[in-house]
C-alpha cells in the first residue's frame, strides 16, 4: 500500500531531521533521545494513517497530542494552530472585530449574557437575555456546527443580521448591528466611592493596562481623590511590561520592580521603573483574592514590597511564572513557560512546583516548612512559595448552597431578565434596592423552577450514615441519625427567608448590570463587598494604615 504523497513527505521530513540529529548530536544521550523519539513518532503517525479503520484528521491527531505533552508541564505552556492565531491576538491585546457581546449556551439556546459598553451592540440596541435565533439567516438550532462566536465576529463596517427573542415580547425581532473593533478594557470601571477615596477596577494586564490605568488614576485625581483602592481581584494577569509601567505609576524611576530567572542564563534579566512616578505619596489599599494570579500579583508585591500601600482580602493565586511566545512553522505559536519572576524582596510567589510530580502525576503546593522569610524596604517580613498574603486578611465569602444552585441553573439571571422588561428603569446602581414585595415575588416566581442542593450538612450526615453501616454502628444510633436529618433537613421556602439578604443582593448586582451593564454591577456590589468595607475601615484609621506599613501594629 503507498503512502500518501502529503504524508510521504512530512514523514521523510521528520525522519531526516532525526537522522541529522543523531548523527550531530550522537555523543549527547540528550538529543539522542528526542532524535530517537521523533522517529517513533513519526512511524506511530504513518501507521495510523495507513491502518486505522477510520481516517485520521492530522491537524485534530497533531493536536491532542502536542496539548498531551504540554498539560504534564504545566498549565500555561500552550500551542496555537493556525486557526487559533486570533483567539491569541485577542487575549494578549484585548482587541477584536465583532459586536461586543458575550454569547452563551443555556438549555440548547444563544442568550446574550452581557454587552459591554460603547460597543456595536449596546448601540444597536440589543439587550442581555435576549435569545440569538438566526445570524444572517442561519438557524443556529438547525445548524448544530454553527459557532455563534465566530458568526459574530467579522471585518470592520460589515453588518450581521440577527434574529432575536425578546423577553415578554411575542413575535421574534431582527437587530441589525455594524462591526467594529471591539476593544475589551483592562479597567471596566473607575470612580469615586465618597468625596475623598477613588477605586479603580483593574481586570486584566493586556497592551494598554497601563494608559488606562494612568488615565483613570488623573481623572479621579482631579475630581478630588486623596486615597486610592487599586482592585485586581479576579485578575489573572497578563503582559509583564504592563505590570511593570503600572507598578511604575507609585514608585520612584529605577526602583528594581521584577527579575526573571530561568534555565536560559542569558534571558534572565532585572527590570526596573523607567519613568517619573505619577505620584509617590497617596495612601494606596490593593485589594486581592485567590484568583489575583501573576501580573496582578507582581503590582501588589511590589506596593507590599516598597511598604508603599496596604493589602487587604485573601492570599493571592501563587503565579511566579513567566511566559515567552515562540514563533514556529505554519503560522503557529508557542507560549512556553521559560522562567520564575521575583519581586523586590527577593521573594519568589510561585505556590505549585510543577517540575516535580508526585507518582500519580499530581502537582504540590510548596510546604510551609519550606518557606523563607524575606523583608520589606521598611523591614516587615513576608513570605516566599505560596502567593502573597495582604497586610488584612479578608475572609472569603462562601456562598450558600442555595444561591449557588440559584445562580448556576440561571434563574438570578432569568429573574433579572424578567424584572428588566417589566420596569423600564430603576434608580441609580448604588441606590437600587428591590424591595420586600419585590422580593416576595421573586420567591413566589421560584417556587415552581426546578432547583436543588445538598448542604454540607446534609452531605456530612450522610457520610457518618454510610461509615456507621459500614462499622456495624448503624442500628445503635439510626434513631438519633434519623432525628438529626429532619432537623437539618432543608426546605426551599425557608431557605429563601434564611438566606434572604444574600439573594436580595445577588438578584440586585444581576439586575443592576442588565440596566447598566459592568458599571452598574460593580455600583452595585458597593454596599456588601466585605473588601472594600475593610479598605475603608482603614482609610478611617490612617494611624492604622501608618503602624501596619511599619511593622508596628496588629493588622
Amino acid at each position: 500500500m503507498r503512502l500518501p504523497k502529503r504524508f510521504t513527505l512530512l514523514a521523510s521530513s521528520v525522519l531526516v531531521a532525526g537522522g541529522i540529529g543523531f548523527f550531530s548530536f550522537k555523543t549527547d544521550d540528550r538529543f539522542f533521545e528526542i532524535a530517537r523519539n521523533l522517529d517513533i513518532y513519526a512511524t506511530l503517525f504513518k501507521e495510523l494513517n495507513l491502518y486505522y479503520v477510520d481516517e485520521v484528521n492530522p491537524n485534530r491527531m497533531v493536536k491532542t497530542s502536542i496539548d498531551a505533552m504540554l498539560k504534564a508541564l504545566d498549565p500555561y505552556t500552550n500551542f496555537f494552530a493556525e486557526d487559533e492565531i486570533e483567539d491569541y491576538m485577542t487575549m494578549t491585546t484585548g482587541r477584536y472585530n465583532g459586536i461586543g457581546a458575550l454569547v452563551g449556551q443555556r438549555q440548547g439556546k444563544s442568550i446574550v449574557l452581557m454587552i459591554y459598553e460603547g460597543t456595536p451592540a449596546e448601540k444597536s440596541g440589543l439587550q442581555i437575555g435576549d435569545e440569538i435565533m438566526k445570524i444572517d439567516g442561519i438557524d443556529l438550532k438547525s445548524r448544530k456546527d454553527a459557532d455563534p462566536g465566530k458568526l459574530l465576529k467579522g471585518q470592520n463596517n460589515t453588518a450581521v443580521k440577527l434574529t432575536v427573542r425578546r423577553f415578554g415580547q411575542k413575535d421574534p425581532v431582527d437587530v441589525s448591528v455594524t462591526r467594529d473593533v471591539v476593544k475589551m478594557t483592562n479597567v471596566p470601571y473607575y470612580g469615586m466611592i465618597n468625596d475623598e477615596v477613588g477605586y479603580i477596577d483593574l481586570k486584566d494586564f493586556t497592551a494598554t493596562a497601563s494608559r488606562e490605568v494612568k488615565t483613570a488614576f488623573q481623572e479621579l485625581k482631579g475630581k478630588g481623590m486623596k486615597k486610592l483602592i487599586l482592585d485586581v481581584r479576579e485578575n489573572p494577569g497578563g503582559l509583564l511590561n504592563m505590570a511593570i509601567d503600572i507598578s511604575n505609576i507609585f514608585i520612584p524611576k529605577d526602583s528594581e520592580v521584577v527579575t526573571t530567572k530561568g534555565k536560559v542564563t542569558e534571558w534572565n534579566k532585572t527590570y526596573t521603573a523607567l519613568n517619573p512616578p505619577l505620584d509617590l505619596d497617596m495612601p494606596i489599599i490593593v485589594l486581592t483574592n485567590s484568583r489575583s494570579a501573576s501580573a496582578a500579583e507582581i503590582v501588589s508585591g511590589v506596593i507590599q514590597d516598597y511598604d508603599r500601600g496596604v493589602l487587604v482580602g485573601q492570599r493571592t493565586f501563587g503565579k511566579g511564572l513567566v511566559q515567552t511566545t515562540r514563533e514556529l512553522s505554519f503560522n503557529t505559536k508557542l507560549k512556553i513557560t521559560t522562567a520564575k519572576y521575583y519581586i523586590p524582596s527577593g521573594r519568589c510567589i510561585q505556590a505549585i512546583d510543577y517540575s516535580h510530580r508526585n507518582p500519580d502525576g499530581s502537582v504540590g503546593k510548596v510546604p510551609d516548612s519550606l518557606k523563607t522569610a524575606f523583608k520589606t524596604k521598611a523591614g516587615r517580613v513576608v513570605y516566599d512559595g505560596g502567593g502573597v498574603l495582604p497586610d488584612v486578611v479578608v475572609e472569603a465569602q462562601t456562598p450558600t448552597p442555595i444561591a449557588l444552585s440559584l445562580t448556576n441553573k440561571g434563574l438570578i439571571f432569568d429573574y433579572a431578565v424578567k424584572y428588566r422588561s417589566e420596569h423600564p428603569t430603576i434608580k441609580p446602581a448604588r441606590e437600587f434596592r428591590l424591595t420586600d414585595a419585590e422580593y416576595a415575588d421573586f420567591t413566589k416566581w421560584v417556587a415552581d423552577k426546578e432547583y436543588d442542593y445538598t448542604t454540607q450538612v446534609e452531605k456530612d450526615l450522610g457520610t457518618l450514615e454510610a461509615s456507621a453501616k459500614k462499622e456495624k454502628y448503624f442500628d445503635q444510633i439510626q434513631d438519633q441519625l434519623k432525628a438529626l436529618k429532619t432537623k437539618v433537613s432543608h426546605s426551599k421556602d425557608a431557605d429563601l427567608m434564611t438566606f434572604k439578604n444574600e439573594l436580595k443582593t445577588l438578584l440586585e448586582q444581576e439586575i443592576a448590570g442588565h440596566y447598566y451593564l459592568q458599571h452598574g454591577i460593580k455600583e452595585a456590589s458597593f454596599a456588601t463587598d466585605p473588601e472594600l468595607k475593610a479598605a475603608l475601615d482603614v482609610f478611617k484609621d490612617m494611624g492604622r494604615y501608618s503602624a501596619i506599613l511599619k511593622g508596628t501594629k496588629s493588622k
